[in-house]
């Protein structure tokens, strides 16, 4: 079996970030996105892995997670020239993906569940297609699946005015290969992409063997950065480690499960966990609350941060008012003038450079 997961399209709803860097490799707990679903497919014993790129970004892509050495696995890049559609990356990943049958993945997802359970589900019933369903409580802005007790799929309808059913399409498949026959039949949607809905709905009507199965555990669609923040909560919460490797003085305090990456200084300062530090940070009297993530090299100094992301380079320097539920792009910048605000809130893409007034 092998895999392919998505990593192109233009993540319009993480602007500014987006401008400037690919959505799949915002980090959530100092980890891209995009690494989580290569780990969870790699522990599920699938090691030849495709990723499609797109040209705004692919190189990025590329260039921060390689040839596929650090996971385990063997990585082919494809390039889609343009997003249009899902089943259209299925279709340009055909040379790569020959005869076997796969999983697909989209990249900016997180599932908490083992990716066994449906592998071995879709073996062992000698499935097409497998879909994977999360309960939700707004199905209307998902695609939804209509299923019977037995859990076969009937039909996929795409962000219904009148749900069939909570169940959410969570962004993983597994497909045999006649998926590609399915694809080869359906033709572009009103807004012009093949839907790999609709190719599933093609093996349904031709009496294929389409079946679902619910997750267990989370998914966290991480398109937008209230969803991202709340990602990265869950992922401290649930996966975090205690380790100290860098320099904390006496005067500072550590509570709760906190990571502190090599090289980091923290001077004077409370760090109240789940906080997850990177390489080479310097923090000088700060609090850093809950739910916070520092990547590598950012420097902090006179600041108050909870719930929040800091990427790689960033910098607050006196500001004493609270930074809450924020995510700061690489090497941006934040100081305070004179005349203090008394709340703060940020999505601040990459080098930036901003004074509060």
């Amino acid at each position: 079996m092998k895999a392919i997961i998505l990593s192109g399209g233009k993540g319009t709803r993480l602007r500014p970030l987006t401008y400037t860097g690919a959505k799949q490799l915002v980090p959530v707990a100092n980890k891209p996105i995009l690494w989580y679903g290569i780990e969870d497919i790699v522990a599920a014993g699938i090691t030849e892995i495709g990723i499609i790129i797109s040209p705004e970004t692919g190189g990025e892509v590329q260039a921060k997670t390689g040839k596929g050495d650090r996971f385990g696995a063997n990585i082919t890049y494809i390039l889609q020239e343009e997003p249009a559609g899902l089943a259209h990356a299925v279709k340009i990943a055909q040379p790569f993906l020959g005869d076997s049958p796969f999983i697909m993945y989209l990249g900016d997802n997180l599932v908490q569940s083992d990716l066994n359970l449906f592998i071995d589900a879709f073996k062992t019933r000698q499935l097409d297609a497998l879909t994977l369903l999360c309960e939700v409580p707004n199905p209307t802005a998902f695609g939804v699946a209509k299923i019977d007790d037995e859990g076969r799929v009937l039909a996929l309808v795409e962000k219904p005015k009148v749900p069939p059913s909570n169940l959410a399409l969570v962004g993983i498949y597994l497909f045999a290969p006649s998926i590609h026959e399915a694809i080869a039949h359906i033709q572009p949607s009103a807004r012009g992409e093949l839907e790999i809905t609709d190719a599933i709905q093609y093996l349904i009507d031709h009496q294929q063997k389409v079946e679902a199965r619910r997750i267990q555990g989370w998914w966290l669609d991480t398109g937008k950065k209230d969803d991202l923040l709340e990602a990265n909560r869950v992922i401290l919460d649930t996966c975090l480690q205690s380790s100290v490797d860098g320099d904390v003085d006496d005067k500072s305090q550590i509570i709760g499960r906190v990571s502190i990456g090599k090289q980091s200084k923290i001077i004077n300062s409370t760090i109240r966990g789940p906080v997850i530090i990177g390489d080479n940070c310097h923090i000088e009297n700060c609090f850093i609350g809950p739910y916070s993530s520092i990547a590598n090299e950012v420097s902090l100094i006179e600041a108050d941060i909870e719930h929040s992301v800091l990427l790689k380079g960033a910098s607050i320097i006196g500001i004493h008012h609270r930074i809450v539920d924020s995510l700061i792009g690489q090497r941006a910048q934040l100081k305070e003038a004179p005349q203090r605000p008394k709340a703060l809130r940020f999505m601040i893409g990459d080098d930036s450079k901003i004074e509060v007034m």
